[in-house]
């Protein structure tokens, strides 16, 4: 589609927004909302008819890019038969949904409870973990992200977290492995992966293994940094979760459905949790849609007691008639295989290319269509471009780097030091290389402020 500017229906948008909208993790009278026209395919523009390609996919989440016709025709067609229903009744969208995600969860994750996103699915697994234990803490990674609600929030290990902690909330936080900043003084992977198992059955030592319910991990940490666990270290966790009757939980929000050139991260380790959570792509965020995959052991315990919660919304109809058409699409048009083919052999090169040319480069890590840049200052001390968690005038590298993207009409995806690549799962090789091509140009202004 061509965009058509239309710029005084966009300053009605921007005025009506700016008068009424209060917008998430966001000081309001200091945010400059781009008001949004269309949408298509890897690319969005505004009314002014300026095209951006999306290496954000929304928030992480248009797995199979913009207005799908496939699963735009789906909600329409659900719309047209049954909006919505209670979620206590068997409904043939709900319940086909729940086949094709079975399907496709590791080991023995069958049974699938619906919510409305991501936070709420942490939120479920973790009472379900509790009870099925009789145990009351959760043990969760530094530089995570688990959601907004107060016990996501809580489970989250960066600074989101910070004003709603009150330390009353059950979780205690660990270091999970990432070399480029050890924290356990490794030099290689395999000692990153050792030294960090040791540390998490310390902490599991300390804190009691009797008191532990869950350990919450995201497979592939996403706004964190996209920091690919080094391998065998999700199987030492889950050894650790059986040894001491530990609820092992997997976040696949992000890197579900196709992300990592995988249905789920946990196959590119071959590990199976006992819940895991997705959300996100599982519908390319066309409707609101959240899940937990829950393991035999974990749904026999609810088998003839009741589970204490549920949701008004949860398996709406509207939401798993997009997640079945995107589950279909995603298979016919081999959208995982392109994930996994592409990032390995475009995506992947391209950003290690950028990195030999940008000193402001200090590492390339990723998988699939998840990737992360970490920008410094300084490739040998690794000193950060701008301070952790910085803002206002201390942040202005990273500013100025997220500006020089979007004048090239790239619309990046920054988090503290780190601008990710994440852009649609469908994505072709001219769109990506068109977004490698504006990211360069970028880079070069981040370069100004290296040593």
């Amino acid at each position: 589609m061509t965009p058509q500017p239309n710029p005084q229906v966009g300053a009605a948008v921007k005025a009506a927004d700016r008068a009424h909208v209060f917008h998430s993790w966001s000081a309001q009278e200091l945010i400059d909302p781009l008001a949004v026209a269309g949408a298509e395919g890897s690319y969005f523009w505004d009314y002014d008819g300026t095209r951006y390609l999306d290496f954000t996919s929304g928030l992480v989440f248009t797995n199979i890019g913009y207005q799908h016709p496939k699963v735009v025709a789906a909600i329409q067609e659900q719309a047209a038969t049954l909006t919505t229903f209670a979620p206590a009744f068997a409904v043939e969208a709900r319940s086909e949904a729940a086949r094709l995600i079975a399907e496709r969860t590791p080991g023995d994750l069958d049974k699938i409870f619906f919510t409305n996103g991501g936070a709420d699915a942490i939120e479920h697994a973790v009472r379900m973990a509790r009870i099925h234990t009789g145990r009351p803490k959760v043990l969760s990674a530094y530089r995570s992200y688990h959601g907004g609600t107060q016990q996501a929030v809580n489970i989250t290990g960066d600074p989101r977290r910070w004003a709603s902690d009150s330390a009353s909330a059950g979780v205690v936080h660990f270091w999970a492995p990432y070399l480029y900043r050890s924290r356990f003084y490794a030099e290689t992977e395999q000692q990153e992966c050792e030294r960090a198992l040791e540390h998490l059955e310390t902490t599991i030592a300390f804190e009691g293994p009797g008191t532990i319910a869950a350990i919450v991990l995201e497979t592939v940490p996403g706004t964190a940094g996209i920091m690919v666990p080094p391998p065998g270290y999700l199987a030492g966790v889950r050894d650790l979760c059986d040894k001491y009757g530990i609820v092992f939980v997997l976040d696949e929000v992000m890197a579900g459905f196709g992300r990592t050139g995988e249905w789920f991260a946990a196959d590119l380790f071959d590990v199976t949790p006992d819940l895991m959570t997705f959300a996100k792509g599982v519908n390319s965020g066309y409707v609101p849609l959240g899940g937990v995959a829950i393991s035999g052991k974990i749904a026999e315990t609810f088998g003839k007691r009741a589970y204490p919660g549920g949701l008004t919304y949860s398996g709406h109809p509207l939401a798993c008639a997009a997640a079945v058409a995107t589950i279909n699409v995603m298979a016919e048009e081999g959208v995982v295989e392109n994930a996994a083919n592409l990032g390995a052999r475009v995506i992947e090169p391209g950003l290690r290319e950028l990195a030999e040319r940008h000193p402001s480069v200090g590492e390339v890590r990723g998988v699939g269509m998840f990737w992360a840049l970490e920008l410094v200052k300084d490739r040998e001390t690794r000193e950060p471009l701008v301070p952790y968690n910085a803002a206002g005038e201390a942040n202005a590298p990273m500013a100025a780097f997220g500006a020089a993207a979007k004048a090239n009409g790239l619309w990046p995806f920054i988090n503290m030091n780190r601008t990710h690549v994440v852009p649609p799962c469908n994505i072709t090789e001219a769109e990506a290389k068109e977004g490698l091509a504006a990211l360069d140009t970028a880079l070069s202004v981040a370069d100004e402020y290296t040593a």
